[in-house]
């Protein structure tokens, strides 16, 4: 077993520690966008379908050595094509989705290697079947899950920091040697092996095994999907709100991961009635996050939203262990298990962005998984599905308003539960009463033993945990209407219509997932007037005042609705850098900004960074009196935008007396300590300026940095009284890098 063991383990090992590098090295060139990991795992999970298809084939087309000989010859081609870092000839050039640009260059770096190590876990489990008939292959695929989830815990806390993205490359390159020559061990055995008489009695049981089912197959595809459907939009989640680091994209994986090895190690380390009363448990506290928004505190967040993921997937892949069929039909067991992962894949990154403005796969994956649970339920059976279920429902009346007390910093938890019973009284009484029905005959006082006990219960539990969820989401909706809504490759972008009833206050106001991104009013003399973010008394707003009286350039990293072009005056030219397409649709038209600035006015569609590398080839410096960053996207932050590389840039294009302002107003995260460290090291003076001017409600809290190497600028009374004093004790952080960026020292 030993060779078996060793190749499964190294060659998942080198599967799963590529994702986050390759992710790494071309987050940067495509925006920083959680879209850009979506599509990397879009690519992962496709790949191991194909790999899992050859491994499938190959055994029912040709013989045990003429798979050796074939796999070995692949894993040579891998080799030969040498590294796997990508040229910078890669990054992107065109602003829009660049969804199918990422695909193309995964193929060509890491295609032909990634196939053939995705191909590795069936197929040696094949190959020790075939070495060692009789025994069981199933653990080897616990083992391989483990070497994925050991290379993914390593990658954020040891290779990530120790390495450069360059030396991690040349590491894993030198990996794939190493698996190649036990690979090759493997294949030896297999090509010497001779084919001994089969065991009768195994023979016999093998023959008389069952063939799976429709149904059992159909569960093989619909249960991994629903997995990889919530792993992919639990990702999206927690990126959009928080960075898209690896980190953030390693946890879910990691807990996706792990829900394999306790499942398939043993079938007692899933319990049904545990599991499905943690599942009704988790679904409504999700829910219950969800509609909380930004109230809930950060690290809540994390925690509620991969806890739901680990008990979901330990669902999924719980009842996926129960289907296991006889180990002749392990490779088609195991393709059909990767096709639902790659349909998952393609459901969330293609298919929602094309149909929904919204994110919505989250809450159907929810439905579905609850749908799924009742065909299981139903199909096996089974008492301990029902009646853990039910048990969770109860449990949820108790333990949703104490969140909701949290959330709203209402202590009266007995006043929420009190709410809570009155809103759902009839879901409640119905679970109580369908509980006791079903698990006592009234008249005999026993257990009932027929299949059919568990419908009552299972037709108002889940209906009712999912009109709880419909509820929820309807907490969430603003009754605001929505005059435009899109979503792309980005995020989600809505324009709300405030105050339609009364023309004279009127305003609309463009929200970016859950953040604010700027507003403007329609009919009065606002109209072309800053607002939120940037109004007089703000960072920015002071850095435009305080500008000597002559003719300036402004640039501008992050479109919005374009309030900051209302700093822009005859004379003056503004360049503003904006990745988004629909962002610079929706400036345009509902809002007026860019049509009313009198300054000459360029939109410069694309990455920020690379539009600002792309001039500097062409020797172009922009020579800018203040260059702003508001980038943020929700209270997501672009690393990409705030490294060591990315200011030595930023420098290049500002005049030696300019300013850097650094919008850093997070509910997350402290980018204080990130902006001086990086000021410190090109040797610039800093000014940390909030400002929380509440005269007018249009006007919003704000944090912004200024860094200039201009001290008198800074110096100046207004801007020198606005500035903070220096927090005691401040937390030093890190040098951002493009190869290193700590975040864990900077979460409030």
């Amino acid at each position: 077993m030993l060779p078996f063991a060793l190749s499964i383990f190294t060659g998942a090992f080198l599967l799963f520690q590529v994702q986050p590098l390759i992710g790494k090295y071309i987050l940067p060139w495509f925006g920083g966008s959680p879209g850009v990991w979506t599509a990397c795992l879009l690519f992962f999970q496709t790949l191991l379908l194909g790999g899992y298809a050859y491994a499938h084939f190959s055994t029912k087309l040709l013989k045990p050595r003429g798979q050796a000989v074939l796999h070995f010859a692949l894993l040579l081609a891998a080799l030969a094509l040498g590294g796997i870092a990508p040229s910078e000839s890669w990054k992107s050039h065109v602003s829009g989705d660049p969804t199918g640009q990422i695909l193309l260059l995964l193929t060509v770096t890491i295609g032909l290697p990634y196939f053939v190590l995705s191909a590795t876990g069936p197929l040696m489990q094949q190959w020790f079947s075939v070495t060692n008939p009789g025994l069981s292959p199933y653990r080897l695929y616990a083992l391989s899950n483990i070497g994925s989830l050991l290379a993914l815990l390593s990658y954020p806390v040891f290779f990530e920091v120790k390495f450069s993205r360059h030396e991690q490359a040349t590491l894993w390159y030198v990996g794939l040697a190493l698996f190649a020559l036990i690979c090759g061990w493997c294949a030896l055995r297999v090509y010497r092996h001779q084919p001994a008489t089969p065991d009768a009695a195994n023979a016999a049981a093998e023959a008389e095994a069952p063939a799976p089912r429709w149904g059992d197959r159909l569960l093989w595809l619909i249960l991994p999907a629903i997995a990889c459907i919530l792993l992919l939009s639990t990702t999206n989640k927690l990126c959009q709100e928080v960075a898209v680091i690896p980190f953030l994209w390693v946890l879910p994986l990691a807990l996706y991961l792990l829900t394999f090895i306790i499942c398939f190690d043993h079938a007692r380390w899933y319990n049904r009635g545990v599991f499905a009363a943690l599942l009704v448990i988790s679904i409504a506290a999700v829910c219950r996050l969800h509609s909380a928004g930004s109230d809930a505190p950060m690290k809540l967040q994390i925690a509620g939203y991969t806890l739901a993921l680990f008990v979901a997937c330990m669902v999924c892949h719980g009842e996926l262990y129960q289907l296991k069929p006889a180990p002749r039909h392990l490779t088609s067991y195991f393709l059909l298990i990767s096709a639902g992962g790659a349909l998952g894949g393609v459901l969330v990154a293609l298919v929602a962005p094309a149909v929904f403005t919204e994110y919505r796969e989250f809450h159907l994956g929810l439905v579905a998984l609850a749908a799924i649970f009742t065909v299981v339920c139903f199909r096996h059976r089974s008492r301990a599905l029902a009646f853990g279920a039910t048990i969770g429902a109860v449990l949820t009346v108790f333990a949703i308003p104490g969140l909701e007390a949290t959330f709203d910093g209402n202590s009266g938890y007995f006043g929420e539960l009190k709410d809570f019973v009155k809103d759902y009284k009839w879901w409640i009484a119905g679970g109580v009463a369908a509980f006791a029905s079903c698990a006592i005959n009234l008249r005999t006082r026993r257990l009932i033993e027929e299949w059919r006990f568990p419908l009552g219960a299972f037709v108002v539990l889940i209906a009712g945990t999912l009109s709880y969820a419909v509820a929820a989401e309807m907490r969430a909706k603003e009754a605001t209407p929505v005059i435009r809504a899109s979503r792309n490759f980005y995020g989600t972008l809505k324009v709300f219509d405030y105050s339609r009833e009364t023309p004279e206050d009127q305003y609309y106001l463009l929200m970016h997932g859950a953040t604010t991104h700027g507003l403007q009013f329609v009919n009065n003399d606002k109209t072309f007037k800053p607002t939120s973010y940037y109004g007089p008394a703000s960072g920015i707003g002071l850095t435009f005042s305080h500008l000597p009286d002559k003719p300036r350039r402004f640039g501008i990293v992050g479109l919005g609705t374009g309030s900051l072009t209302t700093y822009g005056r005859a004379g003056d030219y503004v360049r503003v850098y904006e990745i988004n397409p629909a962002v610079e649709a929706l400036a345009r038209d509902p809002f007026t900004y860019l049509a009313k600035c009198p300054a000459k006015l360029d939109v410069v569609m694309g990455d920020a960074r690379l539009e600002l590398e792309h001039e500097l080839a062409r020797k172009e410096s922009q020579q800018f009196d203040v260059l702003a960053l508001d980038a943020f996207s929700s209270d997501a932050i672009p690393v990409h935008l705030l490294t060591k590389e990315a200011f030595a840039v930023y420098l290049k294009h500002l005049k030696p007396d300019g300013v850097i302002a650094v919008h850093i107003s997070n509910r997350y995260l402290d980018l204080q300590p990130v902006v001086e460290r990086l000021a410190a090291e090109f040797g610039l003076s800093t000014a940390c300026i909030s400002d929380d001017f509440t005269e007018a409600w249009w006007f919003y809290d704000t944090t912004w940095m200024l860094v200039s190497k201009n001290k008198a600028f800074l110096a100046q009374p207004d801007v020198y009284a606005a500035t903070a004093d220096p927090k005691a004790n401040a937390p030093k952080a890190a040098l951002w890098t493009d190869d290193s960026a700590n975040l864990y020292s900077i979460m409030k």
